[in-house]
């Protein structure tokens, strides 16, 4: 199986009318179009995906998306359902990236009576509109966000950046800081989290991993110091991190959280800085540090400088001084999934890998019959 194109499919469907749930006319399928076969669908399980690009692939790709949103690409910030009993929450998020040629986001649930959580990604074409792929995305989620990550860096941080401090040691810190090893030539690295064990073993690992010499620290103070970039990739409720510990001209990435309710970083942090979120959107919706920072007064509604995509495409500045303070304040959207999950598909078709399932068209499903 190859990714298709546009010129793959000689019977590609008309254009449906915006609301899809109201009956549609019966005149609008030609005979050619009613006599459809089902759409043949990629489905990658998680293990396929893994390791299937590398940490540069994945950030190139991130950021292409991004200029292309920060040109006018439709995207929309995460809905979140939350469920009291049992306890867990249910999110979508999506975007449509043309010049990539796709679209799609996540679905996924965490919590609930499996306190777990599963990550669904549906890819279609972005001309004809097509299925082009389900896929597993839990291994691919750490890759994908950090990429998201590296590109603000690359956009916000200084040039010669060269030490960072990470707060927090799971799965998402370790693909924050792999990935920004590709934007930048990192030199020292200082990792606190908590819990000793935790970011003694996080710190031996990415000592072996990258080229930059990694070591725990005892205090977020402590890794925060002297750092030119700072990363939280944390569950905190309540700021990591004094902000009056940034030497001028550090970078922050703030990816954590993506909960009113909650911030990584205080309000100082958010006043300090030129503050760029992935989606303007999104800072008034569960930008937990920002909202923060809101309603205490320190900031208003202003204080958003620009988009990550209006920055990656020129449309406004990023840096303008090597003193700036500047925050990048990552929640997740559908612009880093769809870029990711499309160079899987490909790399997966490439390869010969996953299963192929069906989906019929509505042309042919939706009859009510």
């Amino acid at each position: 199986m190859r990714p298709r194109t546009p010129t793959d499919s000689a019977h590609a469907p008309p254009a449906r009318p915006a609301d899809c749930f109201h009956p549609l006319p019966t005149t609008l399928f030609t005979p050619a179009v009613q006599s459809l076969a089902m759409t043949e669908t990629l489905f990658l399980t998680s293990e396929e995906v893994a390791g299937l690009a590398e940490p540069a692939e994945y950030v190139e790709a991130v950021r292409d998306a991004y200029r292309q949103v920060g040109e006018g690409a439709p995207t929309e910030p995460r809905t979140k359902l939350v469920n009291e009993e049992p306890p867990g929450f249910f999110t979508t998020y999506a975007a449509v990236l043309p010049e990539t040629g796709a679209m799609g986001g996540y679905t996924y649930s965490a919590g609930f009576g499996g306190r777990d959580a599963w990550f669904m990604t549906p890819l279609f074409d972005a001309e004809s509109g097509e299925p082009l792929a389900l896929i597993d995305g839990a291994s691919m989620n750490p890759f994908k966000t950090g990429a998201a990550g590296a590109v603000g860096v690359d956009a916000l941080a200084r040039a010669n950046a060269r030490s960072v401090a990470v707060i927090g040691s799971g799965a998402q810190a370790r693909g924050q800081l792999t990935a920004t090893a590709r934007v930048r030539d990192l030199e020292t690295v200082w990792v606190y989290s908590p819990t000793k064990e935790h970011r003694e073993a996080f710190a031996g690992d990415m000592n072996q991993t990258l080229d930059a010499s990694v070591a725990a620290v005892a205090s977020a103070a402590a890794a925060v110091e002297d750092a030119d970039v700072v990363i939280t990739a944390t569950n905190a409720s309540e700021p990591v991190f004094d902000g009056a510990d940034l030497e001028p001209g550090a970078h922050v990435t703030a990816m954590g959280q993506y909960d009113p309710s909650k911030r990584e970083l205080g309000h100082g942090t958010i006043e300090r800085a030129t503050y760029v979120p992935d989606l303007r959107a999104r800072a008034l919706h569960d930008a937990g540090s920002f909202l923060s920072a809101l309603e205490a007064g320190v900031i208003d509604e202003d204080h958003v400088h620009a988009e990550l995509g209006e920055v990656v495409a020129g449309v406004k500045p990023g840096r303008t001084s090597d003193e700036e303070i500047t925050v990048f304040d990552s929640g997740g959207t559908g612009i880093e999934t769809v870029a990711a999950a499309h160079l899987l598909y490909e790399k997966a078709v490439g390869d010969g890998l996953g299963e192929t399932i069906e989906f019929s068209p509505a042309s042919e499903a939706l009859t009510g019959e």
